[in-house]
């Protein structure tokens, strides 16, 4: 038997050995595990349920390790939680992220009761669904802001921020008077929610900073023959590039 055939040999008879053990290494995103077929399969309905049911449904790296192509880093807390039931209390989005991957629906659960998760799903993406366009509204902010950017260390959007339809009108007739492309004005509302404009202003701060950039935001000072007080709708985000 030539090297390369030992060595193949070898190979096979590792991940032989592995898929009839109760023990189980897993490489994980190039983070290595060691557990038990009892506790991969712990919640049935689960996605490591499934991969683990029967004979094992996955790849194998060169040493015989089952492979999972995910962020390997925050799996010690899956982990944990399926061995002892530990809810980890740090990084808790990231775990949260990997909860959902691996469908583990009594952890989600738990990990929805805490206050990171339950503010942000309940408090403020419910209110941000009763934002019109708010996502897409985003999206534009970012090209108006990369196109703005030539030769430049700043680029600005106006955004104009209203509450009520009776406010979206006024902001409507004040666009007409402003000595400014309607086009490059990104609106925001009407909406229907406790949460006032300065909540809002903080979302899309946060939700522009999460995609990567450094935004902060002001009052947006128009034209002293400007009939709107300008604080009343008008705002402006300032994009830092370096």
């Amino acid at each position: 038997m030539s090297v390369i055939e030992h060595k193949s040999a070898g190979k096979q008879v590792t991940s032989a050995l592995q898929s009839l053990s109760p023990i189980v290494q897993l490489n994980i995103g190039g983070d290595v595990y060691t557990t038990t077929l009892a506790t991969l399969k712990k919640y049935q309905g689960s996605k490591l349920f499934e991969m683990f049911n029967g004979q094992p449904k996955l790849r194998t790296d060169s040493a015989g390790r089952y492979f999972i192509d995910r962020e390997g880093k925050h799996f010690a807390h899956i982990l944990e939680y399926l061995r002892n039931g530990q809810v980890p209390s740090q990084c808790i989005l990231e775990v949260y992220k990997e909860a959902l991957f691996y469908e583990i629906q009594p952890l989600v659960k738990k990990l929805e009761e805490t206050p990171q998760i339950f503010g942000e799903q309940v408090g403020r993406k419910q209110f941000l669904a009763r934002v019109p366009n708010y996502s897409e509204n985003i999206e534009v902010m970012i090209r108006i802001a990369r196109a703005e950017v030539v030769a430049s260390r700043y680029s600005n959007v106006i955004v104009c921020v209203v509450r009520t339809d009776e406010d979206a009108s006024k902001c409507h007739d004040a666009l007409n008077t402003l000595d400014m492309d309607k086009e490059s004005v990104v609106k925001f509302g009407p909406w229907k929610a406790s949460p006032g404009i300065s909540d809002l202003l903080d979302c899309i701060k946060v939700d522009i900073e999460d995609k990567g950039y450094k935004v902060s935001y002001t009052n947006h000072v128009a034209d002293k023959g400007f009939r709107f007080k300008s604080y009343d709708f008008f705002y402006k985000f300032l994009f830092t590039w370096w």
